[in-house]
């Protein structure tokens, strides 16, 4: 291979959130090197050759199928390898068959790229996260996970939706497992630096105030059922998904220090350690550089505490 451009980025797994990440770093010009990498090689050369092909249209970018001699010296390591649930098959056995993927993959990434941020997008994500940062021996704070991200954009889009504002204007997240354990931090979210729970009460929808509670919890089980809905539609999320692990590469490769709800090892996060949980965190080149320790209500600790014992309990099911 001829000399490496920067920032090299290395994508495992060429399947559908794969090829949607790597379309959305091309068009956002992320990236100066993309190698894909699949068990099935003449896939990641076709997908490669067909984004080559839209080379007139974007910022310079040299895309190439590769094997893991290929991913060497990356500057972040995307992992998007592993297989959906089956029907009948239980949470764990998806985790021991994914992990399983993991243990032939990740010790390769390392070998190849040992000072590569790795970012981990396969589910179960916060567990597959923890799963990789054990296999790899890397620091916590190298290994990420997509963690809330993509949840937290669905959950500023539906409230943009009902408020009738920008997405953009919004700051609001969903913290915890990226799960059916998740839950949303109503007590911080703001709409142009006014508080929800005020915005609502001046917003002028007709008897919105009275029905607020119900529009809450409408709103927060849209965002947490959305992936069922949209899987039952058209088999699988993808785009979504491939935009939220763009924003966090470009945190990452271009060193923005921005504040995300990724998944990262915890440390005393309100008694929480030793599991990944999406909470926020500044993001930069060497990754994790910080996580922000919140103040929940009691609602929303009650909720962090559930969603830290129900992935711990997964954990050791799994063996890990």
């Amino acid at each position: 291979m001829a000399d490496k451009l920067s920032p090299k980025v290395s994508i495992i797994g060429c399947g559908n959130v794969g090829m949607r990440y790597a379309y959305s770093m091309i068009i956002k010009g992320a990236a100066r090197e993309l190698v894909l990498v699949d068990y099935n090689r003449q896939k990641a050369e076709g997908e490669a050759m067909d984004l080559s092909h839209g080379a007139p249209f974007v910022s310079p970018i040299n895309i190439y199928a590769g094997d893991y001699p290929d991913t060497a010296n990356s500057d972040l390591v995307v992992i998007t390898a592993g297989r959906g649930q089956k029907p009948g098959e239980t949470r764990i056995d998806l985790i021991k068959g994914n992990a399983e993927i993991l243990k032939s993959v990740v010790p390769q990434v390392v070998k190849y790229s040992p000072k590569a941020i790795i970012l981990v997008a396969s589910n179960p994500v916060d567990i597959l996260s923890y799963i990789t940062y054990k296999i790899s021996g890397k620091p916590a704070n190298e290994v990420i996970g997509s963690g809330t991200v993509l949840d937290s954009a669905r959950f500023r889009f539906l409230i943009g939706k009902h408020c009738n504002v920008d997405s953009r204007s919004i700051h609001a997240s969903i913290f915890g497992e990226h799960g059916d354990t998740e839950f949303p931090m109503w007590s911080k979210a703001m709409i142009g630096g006014v508080l929800f729970k005020d915005y609502c009460k001046v917003c002028n929808k007709e008897n919105c105030a009275k029905q607020e509670d119900a529009k809450l919890n409408e709103i927060f089980e849209d965002v947490r059922d959305s992936a069922y809905e949209i899987i039952a539609k058209k088999g699988e999320t993808s785009y979504g998904i491939g935009l939220a692990l763009t924003k966090i590469s470009k945190a990452i490769l271009k060193d923005e220090n921005s504040v995300l709800p990724v998944s990262s090892l915890l440390d005393n996060y309100h008694g929480v350690s030793g599991i990944y949980l999406s909470v926020p965190a500044v993001v930069n080149k060497g990754g994790i550089r910080q996580t922000l320790q919140v103040d929940f209500d009691m609602v929303e600790l009650d909720s962090f505490i559930n969603s830290a014992e129900q992935v711990k309990k997964v954990i050791k099911a799994s063996g890990f």
